[in-house]
């Protein structure tokens, strides 16, 4: 009997009298740190207690994305001739803040996505977290989106006068309403997948859990943001499968894996959709690419590896991030080696360069920055001054350790140049005899249209320089400055040049409409902070 959508169970966080209070003020956001959009997770299983696998997935994730987390679940009949019901919980805050004390009982389900999230486009409300869902479609639709859609303006303005309504400003629930469109119009989920992959363009890895019992997953046809999935095994018998798992990065698995029975199955291919069911216990899979394969080609974002995701993450099935990057430090070391003391990372992601560096000139890694933790990348300031003093909030150095010496200071990237300058006038002020500034990512010259926070040129310092290493080292005000060439990052990364988008790096973009505002809003004076906005 085909189940009902009756029931729909909406939890929106209490926000904090405080930060009621501060949202009077301007919310501060460095914009010389680069953000990633959003993590996704999703499960089906055999049982009703994947609540537990989703929150620590998302946890896991909880680098993709600060400023807002959720999750979804539906609770099926098991003879499916009840009601399906679909439970939310969700908040613009962190994981543990935004289900600290909840009830997780009242989010029990056999299938449910989730979500961490950073506004790319939309703001830090609790209308705009995910997961986003409709009720009319499928007994209910729930998606958790990761990406950015380059259309996204002409997109929405089509859906609103179509009659959709939106209750956000993010461009995950134009994708569910552009899905909800083509389901209308076909049953049938890979015809409707395909036709809504054909209107939208950029990057999305998405995941959405129906009322029907079923786990969707697909991958734009660049595969530009990533998207991996996993099988879990019956503990005991090692047969019977009992979930599958979808995410954005393998680490989510990790934190999962307690019995050693979820397997690593891969990355989900350009351009293709992941259909399970659960039925009559029984784990059901479909995969399958849904584009003809010219429409497709590898473009997965070279900032994944070099900053973005996780160092214990798996990428291509065996490497992880962490050897590229320490690969990257190996290879920056060879092109542009220097004398110096000590070296030292800009905490987190350059540790792993730093090792690589260290290796090939067996100059030692030492900790002479220490970084607060309990900074989030956007923090509320209550004036310009306090502002001003957000490098010395996140970092502080260790005097005994830089004191004298001649430094060689390891980061991922440069944006606009401002925080590393002041890291730089932070480590001479306390001591530091020379800073010589090592970047693992070639210069940045091109926004990014795809889902990384910086979609503006006047943004960018190398653009500003035009790649003019001595006057961008004079700006930031360190001894001497080199970068990782393009043809060394590809060789760390160990993937064709064809298969890794490098837009930002080249002014090559994989789709169209991105290439050509990239092209015609250079040209322009535009204060805009995201042109396709």
């Amino acid at each position: 009997m085909k189940v009902r959508y009756k029931y729909f169970n909406f939890y929106i966080c209490a926000v904090d009298s405080m930060l009621n209070k501060c949202k009077q003020y301007e919310k501060y956001q460095d914009r010389d740190v680069l953000r990633e959009s959003c993590g996704v997770f999703g499960i089906i299983s055999t049982t009703n207690d994947i609540v537990d696998y989703i929150y620590n997935g998302i946890f896991s994730l909880q680098h993709r994305g600060q400023d807002g987390a959720g999750i979804a679940t539906i609770l099926r009949n098991e003879n499916l001739d009840g009601d399906a019901k679909i439970n939310i919980k969700k908040g613009a805050d962190f994981v543990s803040r935004v289900f600290e004390n909840f009830d997780f009982s009242l989010l029990r389900g056999n299938l449910g996505v989730g979500s961490v999230r950073y506004p790319t486009v939309g703001q830090s409300r609790d209308e705009d977290a995910q997961p986003f869902y409709v009720e009319n479609i499928r007994e209910g639709l729930a998606i958790a989106h990761n990406g950015n859609l380059v259309n996204y303006k002409q997109l929405r303005e089509e859906l609103v006068k179509e009659g959709f309504n939106f209750i956000s400003d993010g461009d995950a629930e134009i994708i569910l309403h552009a899905v909800s469109r083509e389901l209308k119009k076909n049953d049938n989920i890979f015809e409707a997948i395909k036709q809504t992959m054909r209107k939208i363009e950029g990057a999305y890895s998405d995941v959405i859990a129906t009322g029907r019992g079923e786990l969707i997953a697909f991958r734009d046809p660049h595969a530009i943001r990533p998207l991996v999935w996993a099988i879990e095994r019956n503990p005991i018998t090692n047969n019977e499968i009992t979930s599958i798992i979808v995410a954005s990065e393998s680490v989510a698995f990790d934190i999962n894996n307690k019995s050693n029975s979820i397997e690593f199955m891969g990355e989900l291919m350009p351009g293709e959709l992941l259909l399970v069911k659960n039925e009559n216990n029984k784990i059901n899979i479909n995969k399958k690419v849904i584009l003809n394969p010219a429409d497709t080609q590898k473009k997965h974002c070279m900032f994944e590896y070099v900053y973005f995701s996780r160092p214990d993450s798996k990428v291509d099935k065996n490497k992880y991030v962490y050897d590229i990057r320490v690969k990257l430090g190996e290879e920056l070391a060879k092109i542009m080696p220097i004398d110096a003391d000590i070296i030292i990372p800009v905490p987190d992601t350059a540790r792993p360069a730093a090792d690589g560096y260290s290796k090939i000139s067996n100059i030692p890694v030492k900790e002479g920055l220490i970084k607060n933790r309990y900074i989030p990348r956007t923090f509320i300031m209550p004036s310009q001054d306090k502002r001003e003093d957000g490098v010395r909030l996140k970092f502080n150095t260790i005097n005994s350790v830089i004191k004298n010496k001649k430094i060689i200071l390891i980061d991922d990237s440069i944006v606009r140049g401002t925080t590393l300058k002041k890291i730089i006038n932070l480590l001479k002020q306390n001591g530091a005899k020379e800073v010589h500034v090592r970047i693992t990512a070639p210069p940045i010259i091109a926004p990014c249209f795809y889902g990384i926070d910086m979609a503006n040129h006047k943004q960018l310092i190398a653009y500003k320089y035009n790649q003019d290493i001595e006057k961008i080292r004079k700006e930031i005000g360190a001894d001497s400055l080199a970068y990782q060439t393009i043809d060394q990052l590809i060789k760390s990364i160990n993937l064709p040049k064809s298969d890794l988008c490098l837009a930002c790096l080249n002014n090559e973009y994989p789709t169209k409409e991105a290439q050509r505002i990239a092209n015609e809003m250079k040209k322009v004076n535009n204060n805009k902070e995201r042109y396709y906005e």
